[in-house]
């Protein structure tokens, strides 16, 4: 296993829209075992392959404190089923050191399929609900800084850009 660039907001490729997985070979067995550690290094909850510039349909997860509950969505659709939502602080790793409250659908249904390629469905609420949306929204080119205030977004594009000026040497 290897750890993965993870892109950061404002890079264009973050608005890539991800295509569907139609092969579930080594390949994408590698890339999901690659994000996986990429996410624990991180210290993230999820990841999707968009953010590691691949741009396929593929979200990792584990909202567990001890990461004992792996989660793979491959190809996944989000259905909302109930009209209520809830604010919730996120935060993303493409977007490092900040966090802002966004709202978002509070139950909602995922069908997608597992590693190797067997569907599944699974009803949502609280933070499975918020960060499978989140994520989703990495594989539709959709960031949480979308949900801000022109004003708010511009400042932490501003900040992050400032902040990768000083990384690069010169």
């Amino acid at each position: 296993m290897s750890l993965l660039t993870i892109l950061e907001y404002p890079d264009p490729k973050l608005r890539t829209i991800a295509k569907p997985v139609t092969e579930f070979d080594d390949h994408l067995q590698t890339l999901i075992d690659d994000m996986f550690e990429t996410m624990y290094n991180a210290r993230g909850i999820g990841l999707a392959a968009t953010q590691v510039d691949h741009h396929i349909q593929v979200i990792v997860m584990d909202l567990s404190e001890d990461k004992s509950q792996p989660k793979v969505f491959i190809n996944p659709a989000v259905t909302i089923t109930g009209d209520a939502h809830k604010v919730y602080e996120e935060g993303c790793l493409s977007v490092p050191g900040f966090h802002e409250k966004v709202d978002r659908p509070a139950d909602v249904r995922i069908d997608a399929m597992d590693r190797e390629g067997k569907p599944f469905s699974i009803e949502a609420d609280e933070l499975l609900a918020v960060c499978i949306q989140h994520e989703m929204d990495h594989l539709n080119g959709k960031l949480f800084v979308d949900y801000l205030s022109a004003l708010k977004r511009n400042r932490i594009k501003d900040k992050l850009v400032k902040a990768h000026r000083k990384q690069k040497p010169s």
